[in-house]
């Protein structure tokens, strides 16, 4: 096994682990801020848990809805470093606004045009993998892509947590740091990947017109279909943050929760993604739901701080199972000059499922508290094992 593991780190083009390293490297920048964000808005600027849901339905939302119109671009062009290049330096030049940001205005703002730019760059990333890689460990690549930049995810929390108790909880001497690693991302891009060559040599036309639309058929849409099911179940992550913080843990602390997710992300992300190369794509994604069940009940009933992390804990495995697989699984059912376009409206679908996920989880928790917004997404979860039961058992009546 650990000889098989090798050989398929071996064999992964080098262009996946430079766009492994650029998600690192994003990530870090990226969560050094959002890890403390949902405090920041609430114990600084004041805001409430349902303002913290609309801005950060919106804001994730946004990437997601962009990415149509980026991955459509990247087919249309034949290229796709290039946006990809663009939504990095733009993430990283928004990174300033949080530090200087005085009232919750400005905090959207910059939260919006930093998910901008991680919708420019997703779909055509997304699909550079697909291009750069062999269908036989393409599941493989998306796992390595996804535990690398779990990895930044996971290291972005534990510096904020280092330097928010060298400076006192001092919120914006951190936020400064965050622009170090972001414009390292955007140029280890530019400078250390090398596109392939277009293999669609047909004249240009719009991805997303009625004709080709049409080649996206059924299978696709089922993997958009479940995947918005799995995001309604999947709220954003800046209720963990505020969960921990329940807890009782110092405010200092409370980024290793997210630490403790993304550890949980990086080290299932890659061994779950080769798995999806040989094993049901279905019972994959069923585990992922059981063990998402498994991190809500964990964080409904949880107390002490102890249970809520090991919750975050369980929440990452589940990221680990799913994340890599259903891109695995768009870039498959996709014809390849449609990639771009395939992430995108995957991406579109999610995004509004985001939305409403966000935004219903705000009302729930303020309305009737956080254990009520854990067990809503667990019974989300039962819907979409249900979905799932039903279409393996429609697979069958036609292969009958």
């Amino acid at each position: 096994m650990k000889s098989a593991r090798s050989a398929s780190l071996k064999a992964m083009p080098r262009g996946i682990w430079v766009l492994g390293f650029v998600s690192l490297l994003m990530d870090v920048s990226s969560e050094l801020i959002h890890s403390l964000l949902p405090m920041f808005m609430v114990v600084t600027l004041g805001a409430s848990a349902l303002e913290v849901g609309w801005i950060e339905g919106i804001a994730e939302a946004t990437a997601l809805i962009v990415k149509v119109f980026s991955g459509a671009l990247s087919d249309y062009l034949g290229r796709r470093k290039g946006l990809a290049v663009f939504g990095y330096a733009l993430a990283a030049l928004t990174k300033p606004l949080f530090a200087l940001a005085p009232t919750l205005g400005v905090v959207f703002t910059a939260r919006v045009l930093d998910r901008i730019g991680k919708g420019v760059r997703g779909a055509p990333r997304d699909a550079l993998i697909a291009d750069l890689t062999p269908a036989e460990i393409r599941g493989a690549a998306f796992g390595l892509r996804q535990a690398l930049d779990a990895a930044g995810a996971m290291l972005g929390p534990l510096l904020a947590v280092v330097f928010m108790l060298l400076w006192a909880d001092h919120f914006r001497a951190v936020f400064w740091v965050a622009v170090i690693p972001g414009v390292a991302s955007a140029a280890l891009l530019y400078f250390g990947l090398r596109e392939p060559p277009s293999a669609h040599h047909a004249r240009r036309t719009n991805p997303i017109r009625r004709a080709n639309l049409r080649r996206l058929d059924a299978a696709y849409w089922w993997v958009v279909g479940i995947g918005a099911l799995f995001t309604l179940a999947r709220f954003s992550e800046a209720f963990l943050v505020l969960r921990a913080q329940q807890s009782g843990m110092a405010i200092a602390l409370v980024p290793l929760a997210l630490v403790a997710m993304n550890l949980a992300f990086s080290l299932s992300a890659y061994p779950f993604g080769r798995l999806s190369d040989h094993l049901s794509h279905g019972a994959l994604l069923a585990l992922g739901l059981g063990v998402l069940i498994a991190a809500d009940v964990l964080l409904a009933t949880g107390s002490h701080w102890t249970v809520i992390v090991l919750g975050i804990f369980v929440w990452g495995v589940h990221l680990g199972i799913t994340q890599g697989l259903l891109a695995a699984m768009v870039a498959q059912a996709a014809p390849a000059d449609l990639r771009g376009t395939a992430f995108g409206f995957f991406n579109l679908v999610s995004g509004i499922a985001m939305l409403l996920a966000s935004v219903m989880a705000g009302l729930l928790w303020d309305r009737l508290g956080a254990p009520v917004t854990f067990y809503a997404a667990a019974g989300l979860c039962v819907a979409a094992l249900g979905a799932l039961a039903a279409h393996h058992g429609w697979r069958r009546r036609v292969r009958a």
